[in-house]
Order: structure tokens, then sequence, then C-alpha cells
């Protein structure tokens, strides 16, 4: 009798694993003297809605800077010029035939103009965009990884520790 251990047919398969880039940012407004960011809200795959910051997939030829000012642009209706990068976040996900180590870079953008809109989300991912106060945001952000990238930014406009 074959041990199941060594039994073939129950040997798992181990999925390939691929490496994905996406960018996003940070995009800062000041309103009546306070910094201000955009954030945006989606559903999860449970239907619970998450509060986040937007990023996505690069496109063509773009830097992952060019691909972060797109996506908070397309996600959350404000252009912005990038100023500096946040950080990187990265995560590992399964697929049903692959396992994903997503990276996501983030950059801080000052504002440059648009208004709040999800009306250009090419994927209509965003169900819902709001401005945060940036003091407050790790508060209301649903990953601690960019409740991270938020306090980071707070840090690099004030100079708080």
């Amino acid at each position: 009798m074959t041990s199941p251990a060594r039994n073939p047919e129950r040997t798992t398969r181990r999925l390939p694993a691929v490496e994905e880039r996406s960018a996003g940012g940070v995009v800062v407004d000041v309103h009546e003297g306070s910094a201000r960011i955009a954030v945006i809200a989606r559903r999860n795959r449970a239907g619970r809605v998450e509060w986040c910051l937007p990023k996505g997939h690069l496109e063509g030829g773009e830097t992952l800077a060019q691909a972060a000012a797109r996506e908070v642009a397309e996600e959350t209706g404000i252009e912005g010029r990038v100023l500096t990068e946040l950080g990187t976040i990265d995560y590992w996900f399964a697929t049903d035939d692959r396992r994903v180590h997503k990276y996501v870079h983030h950059y801080l953008l000052e504002a440059t103009g648009g208004r709040l809109t999800i009306e250009n989300d090419p994927d209509h991912e965003a169900i819902d965009v709001a401005w945060l106060p940036l003091q407050e945001a790790h508060k209301h952000l649903t990953f601690p990884n960019e409740r991270r990238i938020a306090r980071e930014a707070w840090l690099r406009l004030a100079g708080d520790d």
C-alpha cells in the first residue's frame, strides 16, 4: 500500500510565481490652512467597503511616477505633480493559476487641479472618493501598510516624529 505522502495523486502542485508592480500615491491639497488627501472607497470580494489610497497598474512605457499621477487622477479626479517617493508596499496573493508578489510604489503628489470624482475610473473599482485631513488619515484607511504610507507623507510635510 502506498503511503499518502508518496502518492503522486496527492502531491500538491506549487503554482508558478510572478511579480507585478503598481503605483499610486498620496495627493495633498491645502484647504483652509490644513493638508488633506484624496482617498477612494471600494468593495472587497466579501462586499465590505475599504478606504484606500489610489493606485493601479502601469500602462505602456510609463515610469512608476507617471503611473502614480495617472492613477490618482483617474481614481480621484485630482491632478497632481509628483514630489517624492514615499515607500513601497509588497505582499503575496494567489489566483487560480499563479502566486503573485505584488509591489505597490507610493508617491507624494501636490494637487494641481481637478475635482473629486470617480467618473474617470476606467475600471469602475472606486465607489466613492473623499478628502481626509492628512493628520487623521491613519484613522480612516483600511490597511495598516497604507496608514504607514499616509503617516510617512505627514512626516515629510510636517517634519514631525
